[in-house]
């Protein structure tokens, strides 16, 4: 019988084959792991809806961070929980700010952590949403003066990237003429340029204490039907000197990545949010599916669109995994 046809198989025989042949690789140096900080003492809150993720109050904190340093994950982001919030986030802004704390002290105690600074209000204004309200509606162009004033008391407390997750327009320019006039024209911006307004963020809510009092946040998060829009927006925030660009969320929006991703030409960040990561650890404690494997599988994806930086609560576990799987050694 003489057949012509081809042997696709030949390059799948082996594990050493498949892996010689491998197109797409994750390494912890890709990961970026969020931590929740809270004011108090001897706090350590479990979230309830998102199972091994916790607010710290910084005397505990350096337990969290840590083991970060120990799996060899080279970057975290910082997302405050403050005791007292008014309306205009005041706390966001202040020097003295849990989220300003915290970055003073893992800088202190861990010089060679990359830290990311989450820079938003809603989690710091008293009706939940991520700017100024007047009259019922959130006013854009007041609100890009306390972004750009949160912005710089980060990166005084030692914030090494800046990463504005707001959707006002214009907040990049605002905080990159902000930074560069007090002096920190070297801290780069990674912005939320593409972020959905999405059923998927429940659990960060839950653990930021951030659900908007009233309304929603559609007049300034994107319609999850769009996909030019986002092109649109990233562009905008390349114009207006981002450096990093995330697409929040990842899963459902991996397309939206690639286009990102190739308009660009900048480095793109796949935010694994909070729904995804709780979506799978609930089937698995009910014994439905493989975590790792799925997990594995899920933040491949996002490379293979992309992605050159994931941002995901599961950033621990595939450090363990990945260092289990090289022997106890992970390598580039």
């Amino acid at each position: 019988m003489d057949l012509s046809f081809k042997r696709h198989r030949r390059l799948r025989k082996s594990k050493a084959i498949r892996n010689l042949v491998r197109e797409t690789h994750l390494h912890t140096e890709d990961l970026i792991y969020p931590i929740f900080v809270t004011e108090g003492t001897n706090v350590k809150n479990e979230v309830p809806s998102m199972p091994n993720v916790f607010q710290w109050s910084l005397d505990l904190l350096d337990e969290e961070v840590q083991s970060v340093v120990d799996l060899q994950i080279e970057a975290v982001i910082v997302f405050g929980v403050p005791n007292e919030k008014d309306d205009v986030g005041s706390s966001a802004y202040d020097e003295e700010g849990i989220v300003q704390r915290a970055i003073r002290q893992i800088k202190q105690n861990h010089p060679e952590l990359t830290v990311i600074a989450d820079t938003c209000l809603c989690q710091f204004t008293d009706h939940g949403h991520c700017g100024v309200i007047e009259g019922g509606t959130i006013v854009n162009d007041t609100t890009l003066d306390l972004l750009a004033k949160t912005a710089i008391s980060q990166a005084k407390a030692g914030a090494d990237i800046i990463a504005p997750s707001n959707m006002m327009d214009g907040f990049v320019v605002a905080i990159r003429t902000g930074l560069d006039q007090a002096g920190y024209e070297d801290i780069p911006i990674m912005s939320y340029a593409v972020k959905y307004s999405s059923a998927f963020y429940g659990p960060f809510r839950d653990a930021a204490h951030s659900s908007p009092k009233f309304g929603d946040r559609k007049t300034y998060q994107m319609d999850p039907a769009n996909r030019l829009e986002a092109i649109r927006e990233a562009q905008s925030d390349l114009e207006e000197g981002a450096d990093f660009f995330i697409v929040k969320p990842a899963l459902s929006y991996l397309d939206i990545i690639r286009e990102v991703k190739n308009d660009v030409g900048a480095p793109v960040v796949a935010y694994n949010v909070s729904g995804e990561y709780s979506m799978v650890k609930a089937a698995s404690e009910q014994g439905w599916i493989n975590e790792k494997e799925i997990v594995l599988e899920k933040l491949i994806s996002m490379k293979r669109a992309g992605a050159d930086l994931i941002l995901t609560y599961h950033a621990k576990d595939v450090a363990n995994w990945l260092r289990e799987e090289r022997g106890g050694h992970e390598h580039a």
